[in-house]
């Protein structure tokens, strides 16, 4: 019988470029990379036996009978123990640790039944037999061959089926196809038994896995070709499960004000310095240990936590620093900071390890003075607690159980309290009173403070319709809105829905940012104020004097309010240049018809120098101090505090 070979020959090229090229992948040690490795070897001794069977059948007079009959042997068992292996990697994919080892038991149990019936062929011939001649004769029950094939492409469509839910919809439409298209070629074999097909269907299998599910551009980064945050993640993952009483250290480099380069040279150049750093840090530390971790930010996972190889890692970055980096014939001098975690010592999941060194990270670009912070006791501390007041956020988000407080804000030329500012409060926590400068930033980390600040509006309004019901007058009530805020999509027409749903005017409602603000996003921060102050709603710029923006930018937004930062004011009173300036600052305000508010007035000479320099609404504790709402309705009935200015 003639045997067209030709397809399984380029099969088994096109499988050994795949090989190549997946042996620069992923290097974890997972069951997953495992079983695709056992892939490879499966389907190519499947391959390459029915190469050699072939051949070997066609040309008897040159090798024994017993040679042919043992290559063929051989390849009767790989063939269809090809659908085996490819169902256990799938089962990977789809199934935990507790399930896995059953899935995978039962699943290698017909596979098993079948190595047997294919060793007891030389006795029972019922599979295949030689004659004395070389002559090939398929035997009675051939079709277990096919039969086995066909069972575990059904097994692999059966569990993707049953778990669709569960796992990832590109994984499930890769699992789906590549059983389907393997049955389908060797449809095709069957219909033309002369034309040998059964590598070229693995092959089609394991090229679609590799390009959409092991392809090293899934755990590569794509810039500096180190594994990226995924495989350190994994990685750890493994050293973990596989090695738990093992300790390891974590250390995770980022460069300090990196983005200055980008702004100042590009970002061509700020990914070549990139790249030779990361090039640098592979040179001095152990093989493979190097991965790119986030933007400006390198990890170097060190296993038995050799504590000298951090130290000797972090005295050589240091001897790094002072001699610059020469690139496209500029010179950089990058220093950098770094956080060091370990475990069992600082965490004991992969998890809490990355949140604890990022924390780290992020003390150490805080500390000029410090260059390394290591995840100590009193890290550890500060971690369990922002963890906990982010619960807390959490869990006062879902109750909408946040509290507000309202700062009154004075005019002194009528002596009325017409203006607020509304500032949120959490009194009572689990872990006791929470003030704004800690929950804050980590609410805007987060990105909770989107929601909150929304809460905060909600609030408002519902405070100034019962001021309305009760007949008490108030102008307006000022909100404060965080950078974070304008990277909420719709954002106008949430506000203006908001304030619109409690039925009162759009001009009681004050939205207050600040410099810093601006100077993130110009253009998206200048588009929603002019688009919501021609609806109606007044703007107010906070902390003026911070030294974020120019007056240029301020002109350019619709403010009909500035406040003066607190240490503006002090700075006026202690310094006659400075005193110059406010005054200056403060007439180009008020001609351009925008109050000028001076915050934190705590003492009787700064509201005379106010009061001198025409300032006359104020804010601050001389006053009064952030009060509940129930409170501000007395001061706002109240009989004024001071004298009232009298032009």
């Amino acid at each position: 019988m003639y045997w067209n070979i030709i397809p399984e020959c380029i099969s088994i090229i096109i499988l050994l470029i795949i090989w190549s090229y997946s042996r620069k992948g992923s290097n974890l040690p997972t069951l997953t990379n495992q079983l695709f490795q056992a892939c490879f070897l499966v389907t190519f001794l499947a391959i390459s036996t029915n190469i050699l069977s072939t051949c070997m059948l066609t040309y008897t007079q040159i090798f024994p009978i017993w040679m042919i009959e043992l290559v063929t042997t051989i390849y009767f068992i790989f063939t269809p123990l090809m659908g085996m292996i490819y169902f256990l990697y799938s089962s990977t994919l789809i199934y935990n640790h507790t399930k896995l080892s059953k899935i995978m038991w039962l699943g290698t149990l017909p596979g098993l039944i079948y190595i047997l019936i294919v060793l007891s062929n030389p006795f029972s011939h019922i599979l295949f037999s030689l004659s004395s001649e070389g002559v090939y004769n398929q035997g009675s029950f051939i079709f277990i061959t096919y039969l086995l094939f066909y069972l575990y492409c059904l097994f692999c469509l059966i569990i993707v089926i049953i778990n669709k839910k569960k796992i990832n919809y590109h994984i499930y439409k890769i699992l789906s196809v590549f059983p389907l298209i393997a049955v389908a070629v060797i449809v095709i074999q069957q219909i033309y038994p002369n034309i040998i097909l059964s590598g070229t269907a693995a092959t089609m299998a394991l090229l679609i896995i590799y390009l959409h599910l092991q392809n090293k551009q899934l755990t590569l980064d794509s810039l500096t070709n180190l594994p990226n945050r995924s495989e350190l993640f994994q990685m750890m993952e493994i050293l973990i499960e596989k090695y738990g009483h093992d300790p390891f250290v974590l250390l995770v480099i980022s460069l300090r004000d990196f983005k200055k380069i980008n702004e100042s040279y590009g970002h061509a150049m700020g990914n070549e310095l990139l790249v030779k750093f990361s090039e640098f840090l592979s040179s001095i530390a152990p093989l493979n240990s190097v991965y790119r971790f986030n933007g400006d930010e390198f990890a170097i996972l060190i296993q038995h936590e050799q504590r000298h190889l951090v130290k000797q890692i972090i005295d050589l970055l240091d001897k790094k620093t002072i001699s610059p980096w020469i690139i496209q014939d500029y010179s950089f001098y990058v220093s950098t900071v770094a956080g060091v975690a370990t475990y069992p010592q600082s965490a004991t999941t992969a998890e809490k390890i990355l949140n604890a060194v990022e924390y780290a990270v992020i003390q150490a670009k805080r500390d000029s003075s410090k260059q390394v912070h290591y995840c100590d006791e009193n890290i550890m501390n500060s971690i369990n607690r922002r963890e906990r007041i982010i619960e807390i956020l959490k869990d006062k988000i879902a109750k909408q159980s946040f509290e507000l407080y309202y700062q009154p804000i004075i005019d002194l030329k009528t002596g009325k309290y017409d203006f607020a500012e509304s500032l949120v409060r959490i009194p009572n926590s689990s872990l006791g009173p929470l003030y704004p400068n800690e929950f804050i930033p980590i609410a805007e980390e987060t990105g909770l403070i989107i929601e909150i600040t929304y809460q905060i509006l909600e609030k408002a309004c519902e405070f100034i319709n019962h001021l309305s019901k009760e007949n008490i007058h108030i102008k307006s009530v000022h909100v404060n809105f965080s950078a974070y805020q304008f990277n909420e999509s719709n954002l106008s027409n949430k506000v203006i829905e908001i304030i619109e749903s409690h039925h009162i005017p759009l001009s009681k409602i004050k939205i207050e940012f600040t410099e810093s603000t601006i100077a993130k996003n110009v253009e998206v921060v200048t588009h929603f104020a002019n688009y919501v102050a021609q609806k109606g709603i007044r703007m107010g710029l906070d902390d003026f004097g911070t030294g974020y923006s120019n007056i240029a930018t301020v002109i350019g937004i619709p403010f009909g309010t500035i406040k003066l930062d607190r240490s503006l004011i002090l700075a006026a009173m202690d310094n006659e240049k400075s005193a110059g300036l406010v005054k200056n600052i403060t007439r180009s305000f008020q001609d351009l018809g925008c109050s000028v508010v001076a915050e934190g007035v705590e003492t009787k000479e700064q509201l005379d120098y106010l009061n001198q320099n025409n300032i006359t609404f104020q804010q601050g504790y001389y006053f009064y101090k952030p009060v509940t709402y129930i409170d501000l309705v007395k001061i706002i009935l109240s009989k004024p505090k001071v004298k009232v200015v009298v032009e």
